[in-house]
């Protein structure tokens, strides 16, 4: 479920070259951890995405370090506990929906980018 786009505030992560393409990092918003993925390596265009960094089906704060992936159309991050998919779009768990995760919008700004939470 993506964050309501007029009562966010955008947060700093960091600069777009520090996140490796097709990986994630995982940043502390107010308390909370977010995973911020960059899919592909085009830097005019950059794909990112974030969503909540515990995997609910664990527990554990590890969907930053999953792997990332597409199932059909939908790009996915791997659980690297149990394998899980969530997608990166809006967080949904394709194996047990009732697990799902909150997905927040993602910008970047002069190389910087940013979280809405």
């Amino acid at each position: 479920m993506q964050r309501d786009l007029q009562t966010q505030h955008w947060n700093p992560i960091c600069t777009l070259e520090r996140i490796v393409p097709d990986t994630g990092v995982c940043a502390l918003i107010n308390g909370r951890q977010v995973a911020v993925f960059r899919v592909g390596a085009d830097e005019s265009a950059p794909r990112l995405f974030a969503i909540d960094n515990v995997d609910p089906n664990s527990d554990a704060a590890v969907l930053s370090r999953g792997l990332v992936g597409s199932i059909g159309e939908r790009i996915v991050v791997a659980s690297p506990i149990y394998k899980q998919h969530f997608d990166l779009q809006t967080g949904e768990c394709l194996e047990a929906p009732h697990n799902s995760v909150s997905s927040y919008p993602v910008r970047v700004e002069d190389g910087r980018v940013w979280v809405g939470a």
